[in-house]
C-alpha cells in the first residue's frame, strides 16, 4: 500500500475517511494487516504529507491510532493527551491539519478503562496531573447516574466508561464551540467531526453517530 498523495487525499470524502478507518480497524481485529512497506512510505512522504484524518486520542499505551486503525506513514495526524480533551494548542493543531494540510475527518477517540477518567472520577491530585484532570471533571458531573457517591468512583468501571463516553461528546462540543475554523469547515461539508470509543479488551472501535 502506497502513501497518500495530494490526488488520493483530494479524492477522499469525509465519509470516505470514516470508511477507511472502519476498514482499518476491522483488519486490525482480524489480524489481516494491509501490505505496506513503511520505509517505502518514508521515502514517498519525504517531500510532503497528505493525511486523510486527524485523530485525538489518549496517551494510553494500548491506544495507538496508527496500529488500531492499521494505518501507515503519512496517513493520519495523531494528537494525544491523557483524557483526549482539547485545549488551545490541540485546537490549533487540528486547524492546521484540516485547513492547511487537507484532512477530511476529526475523530475524538476515547477508550474503556481510561486512567485519566478514573483519576477525574476519584478527584485525584498529583502535581500537574491535577490541572489536567480538572479538564475531565465536567464529564464526571454530567453523568448523573448513579447518584450514590459510593458508586461514583474508579471502582465502578461502568461509571468510568460512561464518563469516558460523555467526555468524548463534550470534547466534540468544545471543538465546535472554540474553533470557528473547524466549525465552518464542518458546516461546509469539508470535514466531519466524530467521536468513538476503543475497547481495550477486544480492539474494536465503536463510532458514534454524527
Amino acid at each position: 500500500m502506497k502513501a497518500h498523495t495530494k490526488e488520493t487525499q483530494a479524492s477522499i470524502t469525509p465519509n470516505g475517511a470514516v470508511a477507511l478507518l472502519k476498514e482499518g480497524n476491522e483488519r486490525f481485529q482480524k489480524k489481516m494487516h494491509a501490505d505496506r512497506d513503511l520505509l517505502e512510505q518514508v521515502a514517498d512522504t519525504k517531500g510532503g504529507q497528505f493525511p486523510f484524518a486527524t485523530i485525538l486520542s489518549c496517551i494510553d499505551s494500548r491506544v495507538s491510532s496508527e496500529l488500531i486503525f492499521d494505518q501507515g506513514i503519512g496517513d493520519i495526524f495523531s494528537a494525544r493527551v491523557a483524557g483526549n480533551f482539547v485545549n488551545e494548542d490541540i485546537l490549533g493543531s487540528m486547524e492546521f491539519a484540516c485547513k492547511l494540510a487537507g484532512t477530511k475527518l476529526v475523530l475524538v477517540l476515547g477508550h474503556t478503562a481510561c486512567g485519566a477518567v478514573k483519576g477525574a472520577c476519584d478527584d485525584a491530585k498529583l502535581g500537574n496531573l491535577t490541572a489536567l484532570i480538572s479538564k475531565i471533571k465536567p464529564a464526571v458531573e454530567a453523568v448523573t447516574e448513579p447518584t450514590d457517591p459510593s458508586f461514583r468512583n474508579s471502582k465502578n468501571i461502568d461509571f468510568v466508561n460512561e464518563v469516558a463516553i460523555k467526555n468524548v461528546h463534550m470534547t466534540i462540543d468544545n471543538i465546535r464551540k472554540e474553533s470557528e475554523v473547524l466549525r465552518e469547515m464542518e458546516d461546509n461539508d469539508e470535514i466531519l467531526i466524530l467521536g468513538g470509543m476503543y475497547d481495550i479488551s477486544n480492539g474494536k472501535v465503536t463510532f458514534f453517530d454524527n
